[in-house]
């Protein structure tokens, strides 16, 4: 029987002293992969905000347990180093460290331990073929001058390369063309081989998810979960829309 790997229980959360989320209560074993959906504005990516620290989503009540531990009072940097992973709507560019430094080094903070750069390039060339990308990539300025879809193939690359517990992946197809959401699933279904490692896809479409595994899916509507099921509440949303969960 799978373990479990995060339990979050009745989690309140505001956002400039505006309440956001309201009592959400999800569980999450290792290797299993959740879907997160919901209209826009219902609460998604202040959920996996606050799962990885970010100060500016206040907790206000609930418990969330990862591995066994107290989330709440780790930071940010703590979280990331015990095996939480983030892929942001909007990756951010960060000039004077090449995207293959600024992997290495979080790999290096998470094992407390220097790798091989030997090792670190066999690694990393593997991954950046699984995602189509150019070599040279690796040398360039942490998204700078990225286009979107380059920029969403970096997320996916940190995510292969640093292995997480836990990947949370935050409207990681948004903007992204067909060929392109194509790839950058690639890079998800290789993530999944490790079921050692869960997956929360917080989406409000479903095209990432075509070719997914999908063992559950939640809809999340003004802030709390009103619907659980599996792979086919995927296909009332494409249908219905979220209308029906709107008005329940």
């Amino acid at each position: 029987m799978a373990e479990q790997l995060l339990s979050i229980n009745g989690l309140c959360v505001n956002v400039e002293e505006k309440p956001i989320l309201h009592g959400v209560n999800l569980n999450i074993k290792k290797g299993e992969t959740h879907v997160l959906m919901g209209p826009n504005g219902a609460g998604k990516s202040t959920l996996g905000y606050a799962l990885m620290g970010n100060p500016k989503y206040e907790i206000t009540s609930g418990i969330i347990q990862f591995n066994g531990k107290d989330l709440i009072e780790q930071s940010a940097d703590e979280r990331a180093k015990d095996g939480i992973f983030l892929s942001f709507q909007n990756p951010l560019e960060v000039p004077g460290i090449s995207l293959s430094n600024f992997i290495r080094n979080a790999l290096e903070q998470r094992s407390r331990k220097r790798i091989r750069l030997w090792d670190f390039q066999k690694e990393m060339k593997k991954a950046m073929e699984v995602l189509q990308m150019d070599p040279s990539y690796a040398d360039r300025e942490l998204n700078v001058g990225f286009s979107g879809g380059e920029k969403k193939k970096s997320e996916i690359l940190q995510l292969l390369m640093l292995k997480p517990s836990l990947a949370i992946l935050d409207e990681t197809d948004s903007g992204l063309d067909v060929d392109a959401v194509r790839t950058v699933s690639r890079g998800v279904q290789e993530y999944q081989k490790n079921r050692k490692g869960a997956l929360l896809v917080i989406t409000h479409s479903t095209g990432i998810l075509e070719s997914l595994p999908v063992d559950f899916v939640h809809v999340l509507v003004d802030g709390t979960i009103v619907a659980s099921g599996n792979r086919s509440l995927i296909d009332e949303i494409n249908t219905h829309g979220f209308e029906s969960f709107m008005k329940s």
